[in-house]
């Protein structure tokens, strides 16, 4: 009995390949040894089972030509918990896979934030440029033809036309605001000068914070105060109304009348802009984006065209430019949309936004080339208030962000 309790008992196992694997268990040498010595012959034993594993995964890859016809597959007797080859393989697996998936392109979000503010000033010079046609009537020849693109994706997808449930009165809200910010966005663009439109309508980011508190439960920072107040003076400064500047009108586009319709029209399109980011925040992304562009489409049609049979303003355009122009401007609005979706995607929302601000120095360019319109001191006071106080809350959501990442 001491022999056998002072010496090593080995087994041995016999594959059919010729490899014989040996455990080895060493037993303890008196009957006081201690938690250590266990220890310690754990750690022995594991260590030889593991040179076994290796022994045999070297004689598998040396015989490699006598392998099973099914093939791929490697028979070793060790067990897993020992085998450190297993999971030395597993880790490799992972490392190969990280490494064949695609690399985003540094830049390329805000390269599609570009390209959809691009595309959404384009749209806006193109509004302008079309005489004779009402701005209800522009916006619903785009929703048609909005609509008929969307037709094939939401089929492509599988999405359905309806949507979830209890999303449903969300779409419907979505479409409703988005298309109605969309008609106040033209018709101030054919009512004022196409910077000044575009900088009031360049400011529903600010107007977001606020609904976002009020409606979402969003943290709400006296920084969001102060760029309401910066945005709200910029606006003061496009549209120079009589009770603070008096008959100071210099720079004014048309009739004053005009100018200051366009500017109710442009703020409560940026109001609405804003409503309609909220509204998609509290969707979230349980609702694809082509289904909400559809609905977009599909409610801003039918508004658009009741209103204007009311109006009476269903008009064909004078010549074949302008009908063209009017498919460009749907074009574009579905790219603007792809391109902008696009960039939220890879990008953080923060850069985005900033990037959105070309938007403004965009319009300034195009009043001044095609209109030959320079901006007045006034315009550009007022822009760069907006400019300021967008740029802001970007700024202030990203390095927020950042604290909590």
């Amino acid at each position: 009995m001491a022999d056998r309790n002072h010496c090593a008992r080995d087994r041995a196992l016999s594959l059919e390949d010729g490899v014989t694997v040996v455990f080895h268990k060493v037993d303890s040498h008196g009957t006081n040894s201690g938690d250590d010595d266990d220890d310690d012959e754990d750690e022995r034993t594991a260590a030889r089972i593991r040179v076994s594993c290796d022994r045999i995964d070297d004689a598998e890859e040396a015989r490699g030509g006598e392998r099973s016809p099914e093939g791929s597959e490697r028979k070793t007797l060790c067990p897993p918990t020992f085998c450190v080859r297993s999971r030395r393989a597993a880790r490799e697996g992972n490392a190969d896979e990280d490494s064949e998936k695609p690399q985003t392109c540094p830049g390329l979000g805000l390269l599609y934030a570009l390209l959809s503010t691009v595309f959404f000033s384009i749209i806006a010079l193109l509004v302008k440029s079309i005489k004779g046609v009402h701005a209800i009537e522009i916006s619903a020849i785009r929703c048609f033809f909005q609509m008929l693109f969307t037709i094939p994706l939401l089929i492509y997808h599988k999405t359905g036309f309806l949507g979830p449930r209890d999303k449903r009165i969300y779409l419907v809200l979505r479409g409703f605001i988005g298309s109605n910010a969309m008609i106040l966005l033209y018709y101030a663009v054919q009512q004022m000068p196409l910077a000044d439109a575009t900088v009031i309508m360049f400011s529903n980011p600010v107007f977001t914070s606020l609904l976002a508190w009020i409606f979402l439960k969003e943290r709400c920072t006296i920084w969001d105060c102060v760029f309401t107040v910066f945005t709200i003076s910029g606006v003061l400064l496009i549209a120079r109304p009589p009770f603070l500047f008096g008959e100071h009108r210099r720079g004014i586009e048309g009739n004053y009348a005009n100018h200051i319709k366009g500017t109710i029209a442009a703020f409560a399109g940026a109001v609405g802009a804003a409503f309609t980011f909220v509204v998609l925040r509290k969707m979230g992304r349980s609702v694809h984006y082509y289904l909400s562009v559809w609905y977009y489409a599909v409610i801003g049609l039918i508004e658009c065209i009741i209103t204007v049979s009311i109006l009476g303003e269903w008009k064909i355009p004078y010549c074949g430019r302008d009908r063209w122009l009017l498919m460009l401007i749907a074009v574009l609005g579905i790219a603007g949309q792809t391109f902008l979706t696009k960039a939220l995607q890879i990008e953080k929302a923060a850069p985005v936004a900033l990037m959105r601000t070309i938007d403004v120095v965009l319009a300034f360019i195009f009043q001044f080339i095609f209109f030959n319109r320079a901006p007045t001191m006034w315009s550009l006071g007022g822009a760069l208030c907006v400019v300021v106080s967008t740029s802001g809350v970007a700024l202030q959501k990203w390095y927020s962000n950042s604290r909590k990442s």
